[in-house]
């Protein structure tokens, strides 16, 4: 029992470390990246919709 709290103790304590070592981003990073993500979520959601919409209509073309 005491190895096992000893090991878990030694756990966070190599976690806390880590994370020490992340750089976080600031406000200003932290708000381009959430734009460039946003961004790339309506580029790829609009060339899927649009994909959809093709194929949709050239089913329904073969199939009249």
């Amino acid at each position: 029992m005491a190895a096992n709290l000893k090991g878990l103790s030694k756990y966070f304590k190599d976690v806390r470390q880590e994370l020490r070592k992340v750089h976080w981003p600031n406000r200003k990073e932290l708000g381009l990246f959430t734009s460039m993500v946003l961004a790339a979520i309506i580029v790829v959601g609009a060339f899927f919709w649009l994909l959809d919409t093709g194929f949709t209509g050239f089913l329904r073309l073969i199939l009249q």
